[in-house]
């Protein structure tokens, strides 16, 4: 049966707004969790808080589209309650005849058009800003393994080492015995790889989230703008022990950071054996 250009309108403005809503809760997935604000906070509706230029991108594109988001809910919700009371049959004996206005059909294809272009725009400077790399000062390589992380700093000399979940450390499931330690306010391009099967580095408060695919190098970056600790997880299902899988990054100061480089020169590059036992040990 053919459809009307009434039905067309209607499931054409359901799609719309799923694509807003989809839009959104895609967005809100980024939330950033730093070490004061880990679990549950009163009224916490909103992103945990952002700690890079590029979650603060994030963080205005979402309020964009929750302000897009309301303006349509409310209309269309304006437009039906209009519509059951004028238009139903008490108000109404006799029902209009009328088919189609050529107007309403003109209007309800070409503002969701521009409302869609005015959505791609910011989306597509976002992108560019999230897949730009700028010019590194500090390039550190995260490999994801079943179920760990082994970080390599390439810059720095022989420092590399795995970082596997605490079991007596706070918080609970998101600790980790070595965490990735950087400078804030530097660019950290960060290489992302894995060995086994596909894992996805993610740390929320830099607003970054990249697959690390075995036999694939893949890179992003981030500028930490303030210290203290991070936390993300493993975002792709890799097995067995998924969930035990975070990320702990802890933002320092640049001098912080060049005693730590001196220290993990020490202990992780004199003997690089260690990491490797300690992880089997904890798999055991």
């Amino acid at each position: 049966m053919k459809m009307s250009n009434g039905l067309y309108g209607r499931r054409f403005g359901r799609r719309f707004l799923g694509m807003a809503f989809g839009a959104a809760a895609l967005a809100a997935g980024c939330g950033s969790v730093s070490a004061e604000e880990v679990g549950p906070q009163p009224w916490g509706i909103d992103f945990a808080g952002s700690a890079s230029p590029v979650m603060d991108s994030i963080e205005k594109m979402h309020s964009g589209l929750l302000i897009v988001i309301t303006v349509i809910t409310l209309f269309v919700t304006a437009l039906m309650v209009i519509a059951m009371l004028r238009f139903n049959a008490r108000a109404n004996p006799v029902p209009s005849k009328t088919t189609h206005n050529t107007m309403i059909e003109v209007a309800w294809t070409i503002i969701p058009v521009l409302i869609l272009v005015g959505i791609a725009i910011p989306s597509f400077r976002l992108l560019f800003q999230e897949l730009d790399l700028p010019k590194a000062d500090l390039t550190v390589k995260a490999t994801g393994k079943q179920w760990y992380w082994t970080y390599t700093y390439p810059d720095n000399g022989k420092i590399e080492f795995d970082s596997l979940i605490a079991q007596d450390k706070k918080p609970r499931m998101l600790a980790v015995d070595n965490e990735l330690v950087v400078p804030v306010n530097k660019v950290v391009r960060v290489e992302v790889t894995g060995t086994d099967v596909i894992h996805s580095f993610g740390v929320q408060a830099f607003g970054i989230k990249v697959d690390a695919i075995p036999g694939r190098l893949n890179e992003t970056w981030f500028k930490a703008t303030k210290l203290g600790m991070f936390y993300g997880q493993c975002s792709e299902l890799c097995g067995r022990d998924h969930a035990f899988m975070p990320i702990a990054v802890r933002v320092v100061s640049d001098q912080d950071f060049t005693a730590w480089v001196e220290t993990a020169k020490k202990k992780f590059a004199s003997n690089p054996e260690n990491a490797v036992a300690s992880a089997a040990d904890a798999m055991r």
